[in-house]
């Protein structure tokens, strides 16, 4: 292996969860307005992808994928599978569950969960048509 190369590695997870997008700091015809149809109580199949990236191990690993999917379940998909967004994850509390502050809310557990620097993307998908991610800041 080249010295000073690294490698990046995806795991992906789903769970379904529902959620209601909602400013409770807006009217409802305000809200409306923004979020459209995602103002009514609804759900997702989501998809969790998480890329991690760093130096290859004499094992041959950046990471075992099967720690990471270990992490990625215990730190997110556990709190959030068949569960209401809005009302049943207290470290959503406050969130608009937009998959954009999922994405952001899901890298915080997973930064201090995984060992140190080695997180690159956190990606969301709602559907197949809307995903949205976060990552590491250059």
């Amino acid at each position: 292996m080249t010295p000073g190369r690294v490698a990046r590695v995806t795991r992906r997870e789903g769970f379904n969860a529902a959620h209601q997008l909602c400013d409770p700091a807006l009217s409802e015809e305000e809200n409306r307005r923004l979020y459209g149809k995602c103002v009514g109580r609804h759900g997702h199949n989501y998809v969790l992808e998480v890329t991690v990236e760093g130096p290859v191990e004499p094992s041959g690993y950046v990471i075992d994928l099967k720690r990471l999917s270990d992490v990625m379940c215990h730190e997110v998909v556990q709190h959030v599978d068949h569960h209401d967004l809005n009302t049943d994850v207290p470290w959503l509390d406050g969130v608009i569950p937009t998959a954009e502050n999922l994405a952001l809310a899901f890298w915080d557990r997973l930064d201090a969960a995984l060992p140190g620097g080695i997180l690159h993307t956190v990606r969301v998908g709602e559907t197949d048509k809307n995903w949205a991610e976060c990552t590491r800041p250059a």
